[in-house]
């Protein structure tokens, strides 16, 4: 009887064992894929972003749509994170990466080709409208920080 509890509790921790070096496989592989996100593309950002503005009706509800689709990548205030570049970036500039750049990369995905995050999959869920909200307050944010100050730039909201 001895021999079979201790065979039972080999095998409990050979399963315990396996079931923690398969986590730590899923974990080793998603920090590989996650870059450090000051060292974009080898330049150091100020991941600082001024988040405390007056936002346009439109932005607002795109703030909450972007803290529950696109934050957990793009960080709050859009700030970036160690899976997604910050949006408060010249890289973003209007007349670099358009409106029309957004709606596709959140409808569609995009593949990567400014930063070391690799592609970026399409939003899953969200609505035409939800995502010009995202850019209303991307494009505000955005404008608070500097990245653009012509406000001729920023959509209707």
């Amino acid at each position: 009887m001895n021999r079979i509890r201790r065979g039972l509790r080999i095998c409990r921790l050979s399963f315990l064992g396996a079931i923690v070096f398969a986590i730590a496989g899923i974990l080793i592989a998603c920090g590989q894929q996650a870059a450090d996100p000051s060292e974009y593309g080898g330049a150091a950002v100020d991941l600082t972003v001024v988040t405390d503005i007056e936002f346009s009706p439109g932005a607002k509800a795109g703030q909450a749509v972007f803290a529950g689709n696109c934050a957990a990548c793009h960080g709050a205030g859009a700030a970036g994170t160690y899976a997604g570049p910050t949006l408060i970036h010249q890289l973003y500039h209007p007349n670099h990466h358009s409106d029309g750049s957004i709606r596709v990369a959140a409808a569609a995905g995009v593949r990567q080709h400014h930063w070391n995050f690799g592609d970026m999959p399409p939003v899953a869920g969200i609505s035409p409208v939800q995502i010009e909200q995202v850019i209303c307050y991307v494009r505000e944010i955005q404008f608070a920080n500097g990245v653009f100050e012509d406000p001729s730039l920023l959509p209707a909201c």
